[in-house]
C-alpha cells in the first residue's frame, strides 16, 4: 500500500516555467538529453547550536599554518513554527469528545496492535511537526545552480495523537518537499490545508472520525456514526465541504500540481518560491467532478492528458473519465457492469485502453454486523480485469476476464502488443489478500505479467519477481509504454535527503 509517494517538479532547460511560481503551466515531458546528476548527503541540522565548550590544550610544537585550518562549519538557522495557544473547547466540543472517549475505552478500544496509536505511530511513524522553508547545508559536493526544481511527496501525519484505533492511513496529509534553486537546497513540511485539517485546527480536537480504523463492528460504527451526525447538525463541520486527508500521492496534470486521497477532490498546492508548501484550495474542476477520484492518475507524457475515475459504494461503484491537458474535465463514463463495489485503488492505460481491477476485497455489510469492518475479503469472489477502450464514450465496448487469484492494488503499468490485439499488465499480485487493509507486516505481493488477447478472450500469467514488491513506479514518460525498469518506492519512510535525476531509461526522482 502506498503510505507516501513522491514526484519531482523540474525547471530545466526545457521548462523555464513551472509550477514553483503561481499561475505557470507545466510540460511533464522530459527528454533523453537530461543529464545525469546527483546531489547527496544533504543534510539538515534539527537545530542550531545555542552553547559552545572552550577546553583549554598544550602548545602544539609544530602548529597547523593558518591555511591548512579546516574551515568551521557554519550553523544555518532554523525558523521555529509558531506555537499555537490552546483553544478553549466549546461547550458543544466537550460534550461530544466525552461520547467519543466513551466509545474509545467502553466500546471499541484498540485492543489490537495493528489499530493501537501507541504502535502504529511509533519509531519510523510517529508524528512530525511542520517545518518552515529552512536551507539546508550541503556537506559534501555542491548543487548546480542549473540545477531548479523541487522534490516533493505526500503521506499521512495525524494534527492530533488519536484517541482511540488508528490505521496508518487515516493521518492529515503532510507535504515534504526540497527546494532546489541557485545552488541551494530548502526543505519544508507542511499539512495539506484541508477542510479536515482546517476545522479541527480551528476546534483544537478531532472531528471527523477516522476512515479506515473508525467503523469496525455495528456498536462502534453507530455510535461513531451518531456523534458525527451531531457535531454536524450543531454546525462543527459541513460535510459537502469534503471530509478527505489528501494523503495519499500528488499528481501534476492540467497545469496544476495536486495533493490527492481517493475519498475527496483533489486539492490544488503550489510550491512558493522560498520553498515554502502552499494549499491554494479544494478543486472540482469547474464543478465537472463530483465527491471524489482516485489518487493514482495516468498521465499520457505525449499527450500531457490525465486519465483517472472514482469509485464508491452507491451505482455506478465505477466512473472512468479523462482531464484535458488544459484542466478541462470530461464527462464521466459510468461502468454499470460492476456490479458490486469493490476497492479499485489503482488501474493502468495503454496507447487504446484502460485497464480496471475487480478485486476480492469490497464493501462487505454482514461482516460490520458480525463485529468486522464493513471494507472486508470475500474469498468466494473470482477477481477479474475491465478492459474499456480508452477515449470510449460509454461502457458498450467493456469487456471482463476472469483472473483467478489476481488480487492487485496497485498497477505498475500496461502497454498494447500485436497492433493492439493483446495487452500486457505488469502488477503486483497481493497474495494474503485477507489482511491487506489491517495486518499489512503479513501482505506479500509478487510482481506478475498478465498478457490479455483480445480476440481471443484468453488470459496467460508469468511471474515477474517473487520478492515483495508493492506499489513500484517507473519512469512516467513510459506510462503505457512498454518498459524494462521498475523501481521500488521507497514508502514508509519519514523523509529522504537524495534527489536523482537520471536519464530517459532511468528514474527521474
Amino acid at each position: 500500500m502506498d503510505a507516501f509517494s513522491s514526484t519531482f517538479l523540474s525547471t530545466l532547460s526545457q521548462h523555464p516555467k513551472s509550477l514553483l511560481s503561481p499561475n505557470n503551466n507545466y510540460s511533464s515531458n522530459y527528454t533523453s538529453s537530461s543529464p545525469t546528476l546527483k546531489i547527496c548527503n544533504v543534510r539538515i541540522e534539527e537545530r542550531p547550536q545555542t552553547t559552545t565548550t572552550t577546553t583549554r590544550t598544550k602548545p602544539q610544537e609544530n602548529p597547523t599554518p593558518s591555511s591548512q585550518k579546516p574551515t568551521p562549519k557554519r550553523e544555518l538557522p532554523i525558523k521555529p513554527t509558531p506555537s499555537r495557544k490552546p483553544l478553549e473547547p466549546s461547550l458543544p466540543s466537550v460534550i461530544f469528545n466525552a461520547f467519543d472517549d466513551f466509545v474509545n475505552t467502553f466500546i471499541d478500544p484498540p485492543l489490537r496492535s495493528s489499530v493501537d496509536p501507541r504502535y502504529v505511530l511509533s519509531s519510523n511513524f510517529a508524528p512530525v511537526d511542520e517545518l518552515p522553508p529552512t536551507e539546508c547545508e550541503v556537506v559534501k559536493g555542491s548543487l548546480p545552480s542549473c540545477l531548479n526544481g523541487a522534490y516533493i511527496r505526500n503521506g499521512p501525519n495525524p494534527q492530533y495523537l488519536p484517541r482511540g484505533p488508528y490505521h496508518l492511513f487515516d493521518g492529515d496529509g503532510m507535504l515534504h518537499s526540497i527546494r532546489i534553486s541557485q545552488g541551494k537546497a530548502t526543505l519544508c513540511s507542511r499539512y495539506v490545508k484541508t477542510y479536515k485539517y482546517t476545522i479541527e485546527r480551528e476546534a483544537g480536537s478531532p472531528i471527523i472520525p477516522n476512515v479506515f480504523s473508525g467503523f469496525n463492528g455495528l456498536s462502534a460504527s453507530v455510535a461513531r456514526g451518531a456523534i458525527t451526525a451531531a457535531r454536524a447538525i450543531v454546525g462543527q463541520f459541513n460535510p459537502t465541504n469534503g471530509i478527505g486527508l489528501a494523503n495519499t500521492s500528488l499528481g501534476l496534470f492540467g497545469g496544476k500540481l495536486f495533493a490527492l486521497g481517493e475519498s475527496d477532490l483533489p486539492y490544488t498546492v503550489k510550491i512558493a518560491p522560498d520553498g515554502d508548501i502552499i494549499t491554494l484550495g479544494r478543486h472540482d474542476f469547474d464543478g465537472k467532478l463530483f465527491m471524489s477520484m482516485t489518487a493514482h492518475p495516468k498521465i499520457d507524457s505525449e499527450t500531457n492528458e490525465a486519465f483517472a475515475f472514482r469509485y464508491g459504494p452507491m451505482p455506478p461503484f465505477l466512473s472512468y473519465f479523462r482531464v484535458e491537458p488544459n484542466g478541462t474535465k470530461t464527462p464521466d463514463v459510468p461502468i454499470f457492469s460492476m456490479t458490486r463495489p469493490s476497492f479499485l485503488h489503482d488501474f493502468a492505460i495503454t496507447k487504446k485502453y484502460a485497464i480496471f481491477s475487480d478485486i476480492q476485497i469490497g464493501m462487505n455489510p454482514i461482516e460490520l454486523i458480525t463485529g468486522g469492518s464493513p471494507v472486508g475479503a470475500d474469498s468466494g469472489k473470482i477477481p477479474r480485469l475491465g478492459v474499456i477502450p480508452r477515449y470510449a464514450k460509454d461502457e458498450s465496448e467493456m469487456k471482463w476476464f476472469d483472473v483467478p487469484g489476481f488480487n492487485i492494488i496497485h498497477a505498475i503499468n500496461a502497454w498494447d502488443e500485436d497492433g493492439g490485439d493483446t495487452i500486457v499488465l505488469v502488477a503486483p499480485n497481493i497474495l494474503s489478500v485477507e489482511h491487506t487493509l489491517e495486518r499489512m507486516d503479513m501482505v506479500h505481493a509478487c510482481v506478475e505479467k498478465v498478457k490479455i488477447d483480445l480476440k481471443t478472450g484468453m488470459v496467460s500469467r508469468h511471474p515477474v519477481s517473487t520478492r515483495n514488491l508493492d506499489f513500484g513506479v517507473i519512469n512516467p514518460a513510459n506510462v503505457g509504454k512498454k518498459n524494462k525498469y521498475v523501481y521500488k518506492n521507497p514508502i514508509f519512510t519519514k523523509f529522504i535527503f537524495m534527489v536523482r535525476i537520471c536519464s530517459h531509461r532511468g528514474p527521474y526522482a
